[in-house]
Formats: C-alpha cells, structure tokens, sequence
C-alpha cells in the first residue's frame, strides 16, 4: 500500500520584526526534530518534500540528514499567504483561522482564502504523487494547509484538526483513498 506522509514543521523562533513566513526553527525546534525523524523511520520513508519557508526547510533537512534520505523543496506547499498580517495575540489568531475554516471561499484572513490556499496545496501535493518515483513521500509543510488539505480528503473538522497538530506532528493518510491510518503528535 502506497501511503503519503504530512509533517508540520517544527517549533520555530517567534519573530515578531518578521512575517512567519520568514521564520527560522527555535533551537527547541531543532532539537525537536531528532524524535520526528525517529518516528518518521517507522514507516520507511524515502523522500522527504518541504516547502519553501525556512521553518519547513529546516525540518526537513534536519530530519532527512538522520533518515540518510534526499530533501527537496517544491513549490506550492507554503502556508496560508499571510504575510502582511501583523502580530496578533494567540486568541486573535485563533480565531482568524477559525474564520478562515468556516468562510472558505472568502477573504477574511491574510492574502488568499481557504479555498485558494486547498487548490494550490493539492496541486502541490498532486504534482509530486503523480511525478515522485518514490514509495512514501514525506511532505513538510505547515498547519493550516495540511488541515485544509486533511478536512477535505478525509472529512475531517478542519479548526480541531489544526488546532489539536504539534510543532512537529504528522499524519499518514493510505493512497489513492486518503484514508487517515496515523496521526503522531508530540508534546
């Protein structure tokens, strides 16, 4: 059975004079991704994917480089455009990210709705399952996408699902179906 792994990244440095999307890992975040790749090795992986953010990067090269497997960036697999959203409070954060679940098609938060953040993902994600010669992709990307992209293919609540992932954390959904067989979390 072919299967696809989504990571979110690990814990990144808050840098408030950045956007997020410029965002490094914290070295509680590098630290972090030593047990990402050890459970990652479980399910014998042989490419790790990551986005083009920093964070993402990070992870997966850090992760690849204890896998001894080949880490590659793709376009597409960033976070929700967000950019030009300042600082908010953990609570107001929230809840714009709630808004954005409940008002897909609408412009409520950051630069692009949900429902343009879902195509570009699984355009992504599409791209490299029907382009990748590999078994088991790993996919290091970021919360909300992976939420959108999992409330969708598998019918899940999105604002729970995003709220309930780790800094790191991933899920392993089974191809073609996208069926959710695990959901690793860390504290």
């Amino acid at each position: 059975m072919h299967r696809l792994i989504l990571v979110k990244h690990s814990l990144p440095f808050f840098d408030s004079n950045r956007p997020a999307n410029q965002w490094l890992l914290s070295d509680e975040g590098r630290v972090r991704c030593i047990p990402l790749a050890q459970k990652l090795a479980v399910w014998q992986p042989d490419m790790i994917y990551t986005s083009c953010e920093p964070k993402a990067v990070e992870t997966g090269q850090i992760a690849a480089a204890k896998l001894g497997l080949p880490c590659e960036t793709w376009d597409g697999l960033h976070e929700h455009e967000r950019s030009r959203v300042g600082p908010l409070s953990q609570e107001a954060f929230e809840a714009s990210v709630n808004q954005l679940f409940e008002q897909p098609n609408r412009l409520v938060f950051g630069e692009e709705c949900a429902d343009e953040a879902h195509m570009r993902f699984s355009r992504a994600l599409n791209t490299i399952l029907e382009a990748s010669p590999v078994r088991l992709p790993v996919i290091v990307a970021h919360g909300t996408v992976i939420s959108l992209f999992v409330a969708r293919a598998c019918g899940v609540e999105p604002f729970p699902f995003w709220k309930n992932l780790t800094l790191p954390s991933f899920v392993v959904l089974s191809l073609p179906g996208f069926e959710i067989e695990a959901i690793t979390l860390f504290s």
